[in-house]
C-alpha cells in the first residue's frame, strides 16, 4: 500500500468519526428537556417524541383544567351596557329659576317695593328707584321707560297697598321682557334634511357645556340630534362635546387632527346628519373674541360652507349673565356676523342682575330662547317670560 493511498484511507476514517459523533450530539440536544404531559394539538408528534422546534402547545386552544373538587369554576363578570342617561322633562325646569334668583331679586322684590309702597313719592323717591333699575343691569331706555310707567299709574291709581304696587310692577316689567316675542328654539322641521342649529359666543361663556345642555333639552324632547364639533382651536373641545353627547346617545363628527379646518367639521357634520336622517344637528364653534376680526370671518366662513349643503335655521348666542352690560357689545358684534337669531343666557343662578334679558333683546331685536340655572346637566331651560319675572319679584 503506497504511502498515498493510506493517507487517503486515514482522511476518509477521521471524516467518518466526526460526521458520526456530530449527528449523535445534535439529536441529543434537539430533544424536549421534559416529554409533553398536556393534550396535544392534532399536528403535534405524540407525547415523549423529539421534534426539531421545541413547540409549546397552544394554550388558547387548551380545554379549560378541570377546577378542583369542592371547588367553584371562576366566573367572567360581563361589562355592563353603557346606561345612558335620562335628561330630565323640559317642563318645569324654570320654576326651579326663583330658587336660584335669591341672591339677586332684593332690588325687585324689596327694595323696589318698598319704595314704591312709601306713603310720599317724591322725585328723589323715583330717583332712587331709577338708579337701582340701572343697577340691574335693566339699560338706560328701558329704565326710563318703565319709570314712567310706573309713575304715571301710581298717580292716577293712587294706591299704596304692597299687594297692588307689586302687581302694577310685574305688568310692566312683563311688558319689557315682551311675551310676544318668539322664543321658539326647535326650528320647524324639514321633510329632507335636519334643522341646523349654530352656536355661537366669546371664551369663558360655557359655551360647548351649554350646547351639552342644549342636546339633553332636545332628546328630553325626544329629538334625534347630532353634534359637531367645529371648535377645533381650543384643545379637548371636541372631547368635552362628544363625552356631553355620549352621556345621552347623541354622535359627534369631530376631526382626530387638532386645528383642522373647522368649516370643513361643520359641513361633515351635516352631510352626517343628512345621511343619518337625524332631527337636528348643533355646530359648536370656538369661543371667538368679538375683537379678533379674522377670528370674526371664520365664523361667517362656517355658516357659508355649511349653507353650501342646508340652510342655518338658527344662530343662538350663547352669554353670561353676569357679565352684565359687557355682554352687549358681545352680542351686537356676533350679531353683525352671523345673524343671531336668538340668546342663551348662561349663569342666571343668584349672582346676575335679571334686568339683562331686557337689555339684551332691546338692543339685539332677538329673543332670550333659553336661560342657564347652574352646574348640573339639566339645569338648562327654555325662558319664559312670566316665570321668569314672577321669579325676580318673588321675595
Amino acid at each position: 500500500m503506497t504511502d498515498q493511498l493510506l493517507t487517503i484511507i486515514i482522511v476518509i476514517a477521521v471524516i467518518a468519526i466526526v460526521g458520526i459523533g456530530t449527528i449523535a450530539l445534535v439529536s441529543k440536544g434537539r430533544k424536549p428537556k421534559t416529554p409533553y404531559t398536556s393534550e396535544r394539538d392534532a399536528n403535534d408528534p405524540p407525547a415523549g417524541t423529539g421534534t426539531l422546534t421545541e413547540e409549546r402547545p397552544d394554550t388558547d386552544t387548551l380545554a379549560p383544567e378541570a377546577p378542583a373538587t369542592g371547588a367553584t369554576a371562576p366566573t367572567v363578570e360581563e361589562e355592563p351596557a353603557l346606561q345612558l342617561e335620562v335628561p330630565a322633562p323640559v317642563q318645569g325646569r324654570l320654576a326651579r329659576l326663583r330658587a336660584r334668583l335669591t341672591k339677586s331679586n332684593n332690588v325687585f322684590s324689596k327694595g323696589l317695593l318698598a319704595l314704591l309702597s312709601q306713603d310720599n313719592i317724591d322725585d328723589d323717591v323715583w330717583d332712587e328707584i331709577e338708579e337701582n333699575l340701572l343697577m340691574a343691569d335693566l339699560g338706560t331706555e328701558p329704565t326710563l321707560e318703565l319709570v314712567d310707567a310706573l309713575r304715571e299709574r301710581v298717580k292716577i291709581e293712587g294706591s299704596k297697598d304692597p299687594a297692588r304696587v307689586k302687581a302694577m310692577l310685574r305688568e310692566e316689567l312683563l311688558k319689557l321682557v315682551d311675551p310676544t316675542m318668539d322664543r321658539n328654539y326647535l326650528p320647524e322641521p324639514h321633510p329632507d334634511r335636519p334643522s341646523i342649529l349654530m352656536v355661537v359666543g366669546v371664551n369663558g361663556v360655557g359655551k360647548t357645556t351649554t350646547i351639552g345642555k342644549m342636546a339633553r333639552v332636545l332628546v328630553a324632547e325626544d329629538k334625534d340630534v347630532l353634534l359637531g364639533a367645529a371648535d377645533t382651536f381650543r384643545a379637548a373641545a371636541a372631547e368635552q362635546l362628544a363625552t356631553w353627547g355620549d352621556r345621552v346617545g347623541v354622535p359627534t363628527v369631530r376631526s382626530e387632527i387638532d386645528g383642522a379646518d373647522p368649516a370643513s367639521v361643520a359641513y361633515e357634520a351635516v352631510a352626517a346628519g343628512i345621511d343619518q336622517q337625524v332631527d337636528i344637528v348643533m355646530i359648536d364653534t370656538a369661543g371667538r373674541l368679538q375683537n379678533k376680526v379674522g377670528l370674526m370671518d371664520e365664523l361667517g366662513k362656517i355658516k357659508r360652507v355649511v349653507e353650501k349643503k342646508a340652510t342655518v335655521d338658527e344662530v343662538l348666542l350663547v352669554l353670561d349673565a353676569t357679565t352684565g352690560q359687557n355682554g352687549l357689545s358681545q352680542a351686537k358684534v356676533f350679531s353683525e356676523v352671523v345673524n343671531v337669531s336668538g340668546i342663551v343666557l348662561t349663569k342666571l343662578d343668584g349672582t346676575a342682575k335679571g334686568g339683562i334679558v331686557v337689555a339684551i333683546q332691546r338692543q339685539l331685536g332677538v329673543p332670550v330662547k333659553l336661560v342657564g340655572l347652574g352646574e348640573g346637566p339639566d339645569d338648562l331651560a327654555p325662558f319664559d317670560p312670566e316665570e321668569f319675572v314672577d321669579a325676580l319679584l318673588e321675595g
